[in-house]
């Protein structure tokens, strides 16, 4: 475990030429996988750790501010609406109305027929379940976090996850119908940003009481593949001020207030014109860099030096052949280990379409690293 946190550390330190860490951003493939025989049906995440060699798990998560919905709490009651025709239209844990393929509902993107907040009237009807003091939320705080005080003793990297706030904007409102509340409502967006405030600065406060935090990680996904889904000046109005707000807030409460707190950015997408807007509010991490939406990590590199990176890979070359991996692992790997600072993983979830004796000789190039 300790040289697994040193790599990490190292990573975080812009160390020239060190040993990688050893990771995946996710798949989508294991099933596939498995169907075709070259994978145990019973391999858990331990296994599949062992046979791709992955790191042991070096940073330690927190969560309770929600991942790519708001955090519920409680949650909307699951339940299926209609099912026909090969698939059911399920009410999810979110209040979202979504269709999905029957017996299947992970690793591909359902359609999202309808979501909760359409106005500030059906805001007010459950903004009660974003309340940060509602009874239970915090239910058992000091025995959960028992592991991660254990872990942050070893040297362990302590990251506190929040969804972004256009994540949980999009998905209270919508993808398509939340573009238009932008101009059509603000007041609606204000209200809505407020209460995601409220929620990550009492959770993170809460957490902040018994760690240091070294990473504050949002899931934002404000990006598609020609950019940015709203423009900058209304991510520095809808969103900004309350992104500053609470990073000072982290920091002011840091235990250890000599501990650099790390910012990453997590968006898909095109996230170029994004780089430079978020590092003004302090982001000084950011993953995946989909190539297929024209993030070159190489390039992204030379102009920022000082970025720490996380994806890259492109997932559209792990399923061509060995010849073309080994090509862009050697365009890639040389260059950036050099200079420090970057994780390699696939730009997303490793799709079905690349073959297990692809992923295995990628998996087997990453470990010369």
């Amino acid at each position: 475990m300790e040289n697994y946190i040193s790599r990490m550390r190292d990573f975080y330190s812009f160390k020239p030429g060190a040993r990688i860490v050893q990771e995946e951003f996710g798949f989508y493939c294991i099933e596939k996988w498995k169907s075709g025989g070259f994978i145990d049906e019973s391999a858990d995440g331990d296994k599949l750790s062992e046979l791709f060699g992955y790191d042991a798990n070096a940073k330690f998560m927190l969560w309770r501010t929600g991942s790519i919905i708001a955090p519920f709490w409680p949650c909307f009651e699951e339940k299926i609406l209609e099912s026909a025709d090969g698939r059911e239209l399920v009410s999810d844990s979110a209040g979202r109305k979504v269709l999905y393929f029957k017996g299947r509902r992970n690793g591909f993107m359902p359609e999202y027929v309808d979501h909760p907040v359409k106005d500030m009237a059906t805001w007010e009807k459950l903004k009660w379940r974003l309340d940060p003091d509602t009874p239970g939320r915090f239910a058992s705080l000091g025995e959960s976090m028992e592991p991660c005080i254990r872990g942050a003793k070893d040297g362990m990297v302590v990251c506190q996850h929040v969804i972004g706030g256009y994540m949980y904007l999009r998905s209270l409102i919508g993808p398509l119908e939340l573009l238009y509340k932008f101009r059509d409502d603000p007041n609606l967006i204000f209200e809505i940003m407020g209460t995601w405030f409220a929620m990550a600065d009492k959770v993170t406060s809460e957490h902040q009481k018994y760690v240091t935090l070294d990473e504050l990680y949002m899931g934002e996904d404000i990006c598609y593949n020609h950019g940015l889904l709203i423009s900058p000046e209304m991510v520095r109005e809808f969103l900004f001020p309350y992104y500053e707000q609470l990073f000072a807030n982290v920091k002011s409460r840091q235990l250890d207030k000599s501990r650099k707190l790390h910012i990453q950015i997590d968006t898909d997408g095109n996230c170029l014109d994004a780089i430079d807007l978020y590092k003004s509010i302090g982001m000084d991490y950011m993953s995946p860099f989909e190539a297929a939406a024209g993030c070159d990590v190489v390039e992204i590199r030379k102009k920022y030096p000082d970025l720490l990176m996380r994806g890259g890979i492109d997932k559209r070359i792990l399923a061509e052949d060995k010849d073309s991996i080994d090509r862009e692992v050697e365009r890639i790997m040389p260059f950036m280990v050099e200079r420090g600072g970057y994780i390699p993983t696939c730009d997303h979830g490793v799709p079905e379409e690349v073959p297990f004796e692809n992923y295995m000789h990628y998996r087997k190039r990453m470990l010369e690293y």
